[in-house]
């Protein structure tokens, strides 16, 4: 005797960027029980300009799942505040978060009825199946290899369903992270620490690369002030209890040192001991640059974009890290709540 599907509601935080067209119009067209309400978190900061604001998002790509969309305003908080503004709309049992650059597949929603049929009484989430498109004629890019990673994170909110009790028995996600980093992460972590499972579902949803320029791998190394806060919150062995990759932090901050001596030696006059710091530097910097060119396309752009951002990522991760831990030094739980 088969049972009817479990009601879920869908999340999606934007910012306005054009993909959310397609990320809405892929949810409409697969095939499967619908869901009972589709909440879209306007997550741009401050009040929008005349003639801006949600009546100018792209709702209409929903077609027959407009008349259950709800668009609520974010207040540019982040992506955790505006899914934790998404879920308090939330009333099934299920909330299902999408990020807006996502493509859901043809049958991602009789897939997801299957997934949530099959969670035991105490699975708190479902995982999504993520693919990241990459070009069949050239190694990919530094960026697009970092966007890839997805397809081995555990819990990326980039399609991720969980029993909407669960997330309010933690307390939703914790809007001191206010990157699209670690959010996921940490909120997994409490609902699995609250005593619930987490598995990954059947159900595949595509994730393509989103456009960026030469310096978007600066920007991204703010997230190392996030690893700072789950330190802080979860312990030291995150990283493996998250299966997380630990990434280069120590080697970052070897190089950094090895170039503020560098300079300290040759301000005080002892230029044979600079030159060795200096040398210490430059050895890291071209092995750190030589792991990112390797493995992509070697392109003159990519070579010179990975050379110049090379150079500059261990001081600015360092920065990040040394920030984040003075930021969060007295970190502790999230009560923020979602009731």
């Amino acid at each position: 005797m088969s049972h009817p599907p479990a009601p879920y509601a869908v999340v999606v935080p934007t910012v306005g960027r054009p993909c959310l067209a397609d990320c809405l119009r892929a949810l409409a067209a697969s095939e499967g029980p619908a869901p009972q309400r589709v909440v879209v978190v306007d997550d741009r900061p401050g009040e929008p300009p005349p003639g801006e604001g949600p009546g100018d998002l792209p709702l209409d790509a929903l077609g027959p799942l407009t008349d259950r969309a709800v668009v609520l305003r974010g207040g540019g908080r982040g992506p955790a505040a505006a899914r934790n503004t998404g879920l308090r709309e939330v009333e099934e049992p299920w909330t299902v978060f999408l990020d807006d650059d996502v493509r859901v597949g043809p049958s991602w929603r009789t897939e997801l009825a299957r997934d949530l049929a099959a969670a035991s009484p105490d699975t708190g989430g479902v995982q999504g199946v993520l693919r990241v498109p990459l070009p069949d004629d050239r190694p990919p890019t530094d960026w697009e290899r970092n966007t890839a990673g997805l397809e081995r994170a555990l819990w990326a909110t980039a399609d991720m369903a969980y029993r909407t009790e669960a997330l309010r028995a933690v307390g939703g996600f914790d809007e001191r992270f206010r990157r699209a980093f670690r959010e996921d992460a940490d909120l997994a972590l409490r609902v699995i620490d609250a005593g619930w499972l987490i598995r990954r579902g059947t159900r595949r949803t595509e994730h393509p690369v989103r456009p960026a320029d030469r310096w978007v791998s600066l920007r991204t190394q703010a997230g190392n002030a996030d690893d700072a806060l789950m330190v802080r919150l979860h312990g030291p062995d995150w990283w493996a209890r998250a299966a997380a990759p630990r990434g280069r932090i120590r080697r970052h901050a070897a190089v950094t040192a090895a170039g503020g001596l560098a300079v300290a030696l040759a301000a005080a006059g002892r230029r044979r001991a600079a030159a060795l710091a200096a040398g210490g530097w430059l050895l890291g910097t071209a092995e750190f640059a030589r792991a990112r060119i390797a493995p992509g396309p070697r392109t003159r752009d990519e070579v010179i974009t990975m050379a110049l951002t090379s150079a500059a990522i261990p001081a600015l991760a360092t920065w990040h890290r040394v920030a984040g831990e003075l930021r969060h030094r007295s970190a502790g739980a999230w009560n923020g709540g979602v009731a």
